[in-house]
């Protein structure tokens, strides 16, 4: 039998072999120690390997703008989908983000859709020839999901009906899968790192993390690697990586997008369900896509779905709202934000309230400080003994984080178990009376429409120094929808600490941990996002409050 050491060896090379025909020389890539890298693929020696199309095909970030361009003959699907593959293979070259590599696979389909069009003089469905990417825990025909175990290396998924139901949705709509991309052993950290495929590094500071657990989809999103990435939830994971990136991400509630065919650590618990959420470059797209899925039925192919079509009537509603009353969420009163999550945000409620919404302080640590130890008690139940199972079948280490983890403690007894499901619940029954009871808050007496929040308290931050996950993994917890979105980026000339900020005694261990972590000179020109959260179920809703919140704020 082959070692864990061999088996990562074979991996690695098989990738490099599929690569290798569209790679950037490695004499013309920038040096290891050059940490910046953000614009090299438009501004640097990529353009050797990129066509002036090639560009400007990558350069659109509008789902719906690029696939209405391929079906007006503006450019062929094989053209779209060689020119993702050219610019993602260099973005893997300054960050490694891939796991699995379908190259050819993907031309191929390439090569099918042309035929199709210039026959049928027509698109098969929404997004024909739009390449679409996935994190390395959606089954994809022909290659291995690995959830970052060496343990679950080589074992290919050979049933064409085990694919996920998402990309047997948007293979029907015409898209293209080009790659899986890498995440933390055992999915369950903020950062992106396995003995498998190695660390994936932000493209913005190359010592610096993009986040976790899904990292590589926000690289290639971030340097317009993929238009349409997949992730999932259970904790922060697809917005934390979108929020360090500068990105788009929704995180629904439970159910509404199908999870058959997508494997996960701890399966089978459903105390804080892992959902799956779009990773996108602008508000638009997410839509779009949220929007297909939801009116392709999905609830036809995945029991578990919840059977509710698109409510276009909610939307509409939230869209036209003249008046909002938010609930702004400053601080989740475990660890402090930093100074330009504390700035954005303060420039965020000054524009809304000028353009004649009503906001409202909206502040509850206790619950917030009771509900994730709660949370945290449920990922680790078992003792750890499932993480343990994988990561024994190869006898591959752990990674600190997930040493951590599973040693928290002896699993818990069933009582304990159940006690806990209680606590939940009575937490959720709180936050939804409190919001209920908004009104006593607001002038006209109605409950707020939504919560704005910062959706981290920090940007990115150097490798291996991500700590608390509050700021999103409450709303897992009551099951609430959020979208993150970009607002602003840190500016050292102005996000300084000031006198108050120099003096700050620390709350606990988890802020005492944080608070040093920031550094205006590394972190100059990093995105800072905020957070919109509605209730449970709230897609609709959040969608378009988020389109209407942003056109203010960039107004």
């Amino acid at each position: 039998m082959a070692t864990w050491q061999e088996v990562v060896a074979q991996k690695r090379a098989d990738r490099e072999v599929l690569l290798e025909p569209y790679k950037l020389d490695e004499k013309l890539l920038p040096p290891a120690d050059q940490l910046y890298v953000y614009d090299f693929i438009d501004n640097g020696n990529a353009d050797t390997l990129l066509s002036e199309k090639d560009k400007e095909i990558t350069a659109i970030d509008d789902i719906d703008e690029l696939a209405a361009a391929i079906a007006a003959g503006k450019y062929s699907a094989t053209e779209v989908i060689s020119a993702y593959i050219k610019r993602a293979t260099v973005i893997h070259q300054l960050t490694n983000c891939f796991s699995e590599v379908v190259f050819e696979q993907a031309l191929e389909r390439a090569k099918f859709l042309d035929e199709y069009f210039a026959k049928e003089g027509k698109p098969i469905g929404k997004y024909h020839g739009v390449p679409l990417t996935l994190k390395d825990q959606f089954n994809v025909y022909g290659v291995d999901t690995t959830l970052g175990y060496v343990g679950r290396a080589n074992n290919p998924v050979t049933d064409k009906s085990k694919e996920a139901v998402l990309v047997t949705i948007f293979e029907k709509e015409g898209a293209v899968v080009i790659a899986k991309t890498n995440l933390p052993q055992s999915i369950m950290w903020c950062e992106t790192n396995n003995p498998l495929w190695g660390c994936t590094v932000h493209p913005r500071r190359r010592d610096f993390t993009p986040g976790g657990s899904t990292g590589g989809e926000a690289c290639l999103l971030a340097m317009k690697g993929s238009i349409m990435g997949w992730g999932t939830d259970l904790g922060g994971s697809v917005r934390i990586p979108q929020i360090m990136n500068g990105g788009y991400a929704l995180r629904p509630s439970a159910w509404r997008i199908p999870y058959e065919g997508v494997p996960v650590t701890i399966d089978g618990q459903e105390h804080v369900p892992s959902v799956i959420g779009p990773m996108t470059r602008n508000l638009n797209t997410t839509l779009s896509i949220m929007k297909t899925v939801i009116d392709n039925e999905p609830w036809i192919l995945d029991p578990k779905c919840i059977p509710i079509p698109w409510r276009q009537e909610i939307y509409d509603t939230y869209l036209a709202k003249k008046k909002f009353i938010i609930g702004v969420m400053r601080d989740d009163g475990v660890v402090r934000v930093h100074p330009p999550i504390e700035r954005t945000l303060n420039e965020a409620v000054a524009k809304l309230r000028a353009a004649g919404h009503e906001v409202v302080e909206w502040s509850q640590p206790d619950l917030h400080q009771n509900l994730v130890p709660i949370l945290n008690s449920f990922y680790s139940a078992d003792g750890g003994v499932d993480v343990k199972t994988d990561v024994g079948k190869m006898g591959e280490p752990f990674m600190p984080y997930v040493y951590k983890m599973v040693n928290r403690g002896p699993p818990i007894t069933i009582n304990e178990y159940w006690h806990n499901l209680v606590l939940k619940r009575e937490l959720q029954k709180e936050y939804n009376d409190r919001w209920n009871a908004s009104g006593a808050l607001t002038e006209s007496g109605e409950p707020i429409d939504f919560i704005l929040a910062p959706g981290c308290q920090y940007t990115a931050v150097p490798l291996g120094k991500t700590n608390w996950v509050g700021y999103t993994r409450v709303w897992n917890g009551l099951d609430y929808t959020a979208v993150v979105f970009p607002v602003s980026s840190v500016d050292k000339a102005v996000d300084s600490l000031n006198e108050e900020q120099k003096a700050y005694v620390p709350r606990n261990d988890w802020d005492a941990e944080n608070w040093p972590l920031y550094n205006p000179e590394t972190m100059d020109k990093l995105p800072v996002n905020l957070q919109i959260v509605g209730g449970r179920l709230t897609e609709e809703k959040v969608m378009a409050v988020a389109k209407r919140i942003e056109e203010i704020l960039s107004a």
